[in-house]
């Protein structure tokens, strides 16, 4: 039985209501993993998807998660109950637009 406590089942809900998973990861796997993992799964589809690590943002109850931190840090006892499935939230913050590309005209 602590081998099913080592690993957590996390879906990862695009803005769009879509999900990416549901996928198996050890309580060790750091945050910074399971960004490359959701970029190596992005739906093709998809308009204007993450290009980097650095342009997801994963949400877990309530909270931006830090890449440096590990799956088994970021569980909340409240939110992830063994057995079930852990939802996080991703968000794509495009890099900014270099000057004088401005949508807006005077």
């Amino acid at each position: 039985m602590a081998g099913v406590q080592d690993q957590l089942e996390i879906k990862f809900r695009l803005t769009d209501g879509s999900d990416i998973g549901p996928k198996s990861f050890p309580t060790a796997t750091s945050v910074a993993t399971l960004k490359e993992s959701i970029l190596a799964q992005w739906p093709k589809e998809k308009d204007n998807g993450p290009r980097t690590v650095k342009d997801v943002k994963l949400i877990s109850g309530g909270k931006i998660l830090d890449n440096s931190r590990t799956v088994g840090d970021c569980r909340s006892p409240l939110c992830d109950i063994p057995g079930t499935v852990t939802t996080m939230h991703v968000v794509v913050q495009q890099p900014p637009q270099e000057k004088g590309t401005n949508c807006f005209r005077a």
